[in-house]
């Protein structure tokens, strides 16, 4: 039906007959002359309908946008004065010689110009008329060549794609599943993966030694910006690997990878222990490109007389942490600060103080703060020497529990670094490693922090007699503030197996859930690891929008339902009664 696509014709096919096809993108009538913009995936091409050819410009004048026409002809040179410097295809235009309506269009329910807000909810309703976009089609193809960029990469480096099942048996992965009741065993359910976890190290169990897939994972639960309940991973697994083989692997992937697609050279991936991302950034998802960073003031403020310091520096569960922010008296109104105060009380501070140094060189009196008084000379000596401060500084400093202070701490380094548009223009990428294996939950039970297939960095009697202490072999990869993936060395020996499940409260009902995998590993199991990155958050990042939902072609809602099929829906009853399934309808 066509001989080109509109966005590639250029000055070499002047003089060439071709014959395009796509939407009208506009249609204006100059004193007689009708203009048209055709665009289809690649681009948008003026086409010229003259008057004087009656049949094609009575077409033409039933044209309204949306409308998919078919146009051939010949391609001509615009006028030098016509030209359009923004478009592609901006130095030709098609001459119509013939013009036919292949489909006709209702009005959009919302304009396709990229400058036109609209609601993101009738986006998603109709979506396939948000993807004629240019701007979401060209995400789209992002996309597809980073995967294919991924694909070449990993098979280059000896890894073999191989499918994992989609229907297989609940696993703990941190969120809850998505069951599918199963027809032909009555009362019993597979789940959807939340990842491929099981099976890649089934497979590194069956002498395969390097796996990857593009994996399509569910889960349900809470969504945010950069969460959808399915979504897209680069899977990857490996045999006879240490903790550097995995990450120099992924880092040399991501490396040419924003190479090839953007012409980016990242810079060589700084490796932070978890504890030291905490006690610098106040969050383990660190964003360097802000250059702002904590400091421990603990020792400085032990012998304090101000109590809300003395008492957090003599606590080893505590912190003191200040937040030096450079040359910024003068872009901070008080109205301003005191509104800081009450945005890290929402992060869960219980206060906030702050010390403004207009005169660096004159100690005390060149400090201005409500805790002064609080202070020795000696102290505030102290804390400008640790802390480096100049004149034009502002000093933030929070106490409390060291969770709490690094948490409140890291969200106000974000928010000034925002608010004072100090994040540098580039990709900035850092491992975070040495993870704890476990953590709290609010009822007090222990919880893997990555999964509990997690190889610890201590051998079988140390982790026994302390488990919450223990770190382990996992690491993440953070970009410009985004967990972009995570992974680690698992376990490859039953017994500590068993005692991480133990630790856990499941060891009774290890076997009963994860027989399969014990008896796997008595039977040869290879030492190996790997990684997971998150192919629509990688996406979302290169093509700098703030949603992963920008990236997929039919992403759910922040309620996890389709907009455009109205999904989820409910089930014919005959389909339940095949199931064994009875639906409560709650009053």
């Amino acid at each position: 039906m066509r001989t080109h696509f509109c966005g590639e014709l250029r000055k070499n096919h002047i003089g060439q007959p071709v014959m395009v096809c796509g939407w009208v993108d506009s249609c204006r009538d100059l004193g007689g002359i009708i203009f048209l913009d055709i665009r289809d995936i690649q681009g948008v091409l003026q086409v010229v309908v003259d008057p004087e050819l009656k049949e094609i410009f009575q077409i033409a004048q039933q044209l309204k946008n949306e409308f998919v026409i078919q146009v051939s002809g010949e391609i001509r040179a615009r006028i030098r004065d016509q030209t359009n410097p923004h478009l592609s295809t901006g130095e030709v235009e098609l001459y119509a010689q013939a013009l036919s309506i292949l489909n006709e269009s209702a009005v959009p329910p919302f304009q396709l110009d990229e400058h036109f807000n609209v609601n993101e909810d009738l986006r998603l309703r109709y979506r396939y008329l948000d993807l004629r976009r240019p701007q979401m089609q060209q995400r789209l193809i992002v996309r597809s060549q980073v995967i294919s960029l991924i694909r070449s990469f990993m098979e280059d480096n000896g890894f073999l794609e191989i499918e994992t099942p989609t229907l297989t048996r609940s696993t703990p992965e941190g969120a809850r599943d998505y069951l599918v009741p199963s027809r032909t065993y009555p009362g019993t359910f597979f789940a959807l993966p939340q990842s491929p976890q099981i099976f890649k190290q089934l497979l590194m169990m069956s002498g395969l030694d390097r796996y990857y897939q593009i994996a399509r994972c569910y889960r349900d639960e809470d969504l945010r910006h950069d969460r959808q309940p399915e979504f897209t991973q680069l899977d990857v697994e490996a045999s006879f690997i240490e903790e550097n083989d995995v990450l120099d692997l992924t880092e040399r992937l991501l490396c040419n990878v924003f190479k090839r697609q953007l012409n980016v050279t990242l810079e060589k991936f700084p490796r932070l222990d978890y504890d030291s991302a905490l006690r610098r950034y106040g969050t383990d998802k660190p964003d360097l490109r802000n250059p702002l960073e904590l400091i421990d003031i603990d020792e400085i403020v032990q012998q304090s007389e101000f109590n809300v310091f003395a008492e957090a520096a003599n606590d080893d569960t505590n912190r003191v942490a200040v937040l030096r922010v450079p040359a910024c008296i003068d872009r901070f109104t008080r109205k301003q600060l005191d509104q800081m105060v009450e945005f890290v009380q929402k992060h869960g501070a219980k206060g906030l103080a702050y010390i403004k140094v207009n005169d660096a060189k004159n100690g005390r009196a060149g400090l201005q703060s409500s805790i002064l008084k609080f202070l020795s000379d000696n102290e505030l000596q102290l804390l400008l020497q640790q802390t480096t401060a100049q004149t034009g500084d502002i000093l933030f400093i929070g106490a409390g529990l060291s969770e709490t202070v690094s948490h409140f701490m890291g969200v106000l380094r974000n928010h000034v670094a925002h608010e004072l548009d100090i994040l540098e223009d580039e990709f900035r990428a850092c491992w975070i490693t040495d993870w704890p294996m476990f953590e709290r939950t609010e009822d007090g039970s222990m919880a893997p922090m990555h999964h509990p297939f997690t190889r610890p960095k201590c051998g079988q009697r140390q982790f026994t007699d302390s488990p919450f202490t223990t770190k382990a072999f996992a690491y993440d990869v953070v970009i410009n503030g985004y967990e972009l993936g995570g992974g680690s060395l698992r376990i490859h020996d039953t017994d500590m197996q068993q005692a991480v499940f133990d630790v856990l409260g499941i060891g009774q009902e290890a076997q009963v859930k994860f027989g399969f995998l014990l008896d796997a590993l008595r039977l040869g199991c290879p030492p190996h690891g790997g990684i997971a990155l998150g192919i629509d958050r990688l996406i979302m990042l290169m093509t700098n929008t703030e949603s992963i939902r920008d990236v997929i072609a039919f992403p759910k809602t922040t309620k996890a339902s389709c907009l455009v099929t109205r999904a989820p829906t409910a089930a014919d009853p005959s389909q339940l009664r095949d199931l064994g399934v009875f639906v409560r309808q709650d009053s």
